[in-house]
């Protein structure tokens, strides 16, 4: 059958493809074979302008431009001419290799210095520099905007409704009063301090041959310093050299990076639940849209939808990225398979968090606050001032005023008439007790509004 969105064995090019498609260039098979491309050239041209290796003199500018034009204009031509190598290599990276000697022979200075593409690498060399040119794309151009788009609609529904009251709830129960606004402030600062956390991993790799140490690079060339001008390579493109390594580069930064995704992830589920709940009570609802339907029996359901699965892929995201952290660091002694086979996966856990971004900003902006909802819940629960009024008769030096409250309001319903007859037959000043029978719940927010606003 032909590869389509309804023939694709999984979700995320298949269902979501149209939420993933800024990934594709990153993580399919095209995008790792264009940035081995990219770093074979680099190395290359390291080593033509390194001293110290004549048999490789700098290159003229026809050949600059040539292996320019090689790495700018790599297609999905060239990626199949390169898995048609593959095929009868069975090895991906020497399949590289062989495709960039096939392209030197066209240029008759290149060709004579063909053997030095792939000098003194393994191809984990070239793979590990791949994947951190692939993570550190996706973080750049999807994952961190996409963040960004979220935090900017949460500071600005934080700050709309930085003055909205609504009753709060811990373990489930009535309790005192905060703002709307002040709670979706919490979020965008808890999802602010993880988009940092992501943001400042520092990408790293290798280029330091079969197990870490230099060998066949010393064995041909010992007087070039090989690990300064490794460094400089992977600066040139943005990464950090990891100087101690096995054979692979030991994925601590990429273990770095996955958990600060799933802390992010982690984050936005807690979002998606807290409002899934609002929504539940009434207190927000959402925009219907023309032509859809909630339900294939009930007509009157419009659904949290948006949010659900936002947290649902979510889900499945952290639990590949915790396996990504936990595998990933892990290798037999020198270098063992397992990590490749689970680096290609990646990009799948990158489609569901970005699959999920897209479906919980939907959600965001079909919000609509219900204010006389929320007035009403806090309306039925009095009860909830007992904690301002022990509070003050405790400054005021009345005996036992936590357990009087509690005799008066635990496990009861309070009214204000029963609040206020209670605030009357207290033994305080007068100004307390005034101050004390204008409160409200929905007055009684603390500094709600302005936590809200200050982001």
């Amino acid at each position: 059958m032909e590869l389509s969105e309804l023939t694709a064995v999984g979700p995320v090019d298949g269902r979501y493809a149209g939420k993933t498609a800024a990934l594709r260039e990153v993580f399919s098979e095209y995008g790792l074979i264009r940035r081995r491309v990219r770093v074979e050239l680099a190395w290359f041209r390291a080593l033509a302008a390194a001293e110290g290796i004549p048999e490789l003199a700098p290159l003229d500018a026809a050949s600059e431009a040539f292996l320019d034009s090689l790495e700018d204009h790599f297609d999905i031509d060239d990626a199949a001419a390169v898995k048609a190598i593959e095929a009868t290599t069975n090895h991906d990276v020497k399949a590289v290799e062989y495709w960039l000697k096939q392209r030197f022979e066209t240029n008759p200075e290149l060709a004579a210095r063909a053997e030095f593409i792939h000098f003194a690498c393994t191809s984990e060399d070239i793979n590990n520099v791949a994947y951190a040119l692939m993570v550190g794309d996706a973080r750049a151009q999807v994952i961190l905007p996409g963040l960004e788009r979220l935090l900017a609609r949460l500071r600005d529904l934080a700050t709309t409704h930085a003055d909205q009251p609504m009753l709060s709830r811990t373990h489930g129960q009535p309790a005192s009063p905060t703002t709307l606004g002040k709670e979706l402030a919490n979020f965008a600062a808890r999802l602010e301090r993880q988009r940092e956390r992501i943001a400042g991993v520092e990408l790293l790799a290798k280029l330091n041959g079969a197990v870490g140490n230099y060998n066949a690079h010393l064995a041909a060339y010992p007087d070039v310093p090989w690990e300064d001008l490794a460094r400089a390579v992977l600066g040139g493109l943005g990464l950090s050299q990891n100087r101690h390594t096995i054979q692979i580069e030991p994925h601590d930064y990429l273990a770095e990076l996955f958990d600060a995704l799933r802390r992010a992830n982690v984050t936005l589920i807690d979002l998606c639940r807290d409002i899934w709940g609002y929504i539940s009570w009434g207190f927000f609802r959402q925009k219907v849209k023309a032509g859809e339907v909630g339900s294939s029996t009930m007509p009157h359901k419009v659904n949290p939808i948006d949010f659900e699965n936002a947290e649902g892929n979510l889900g499945v995201a952290n639990a590949l990225f915790d396996h990504f952290a936990n595998k990933l660091p892990v290798s037999r002694f020198q270098r063992d398979l397992t990590d490749s086979t689970v680096l290609r996966s990646i990009g799948v856990a990158f489609g569901h968090t970005v699959i999920a971004h897209a479906s919980l900003a939907r959600g965001l902006d079909k919000l609509e606050v219900n204010p006389a909802r929320l007035a009403e819940d806090l309306a039925s629960n009095w009860e909830v001032l007992a904690e301002a009024i022990q509070t003050v008769m405790r400054r005021y030096g009345v005996p036992e005023p936590y357990e009087k409250l509690k005799a008066l309001t635990r496990g009861q319903a309070i009214d204000r008439d029963a609040l206020h007859a209670f605030v009357n037959g207290l033994d305080i000043p007068e100004a307390a007790r005034a101050s004390l029978l204008k409160l409200d719940p929905g007055s009684y927010t603390g500094d709600a509004a302005r936590l809200a606003r200050d982001l």
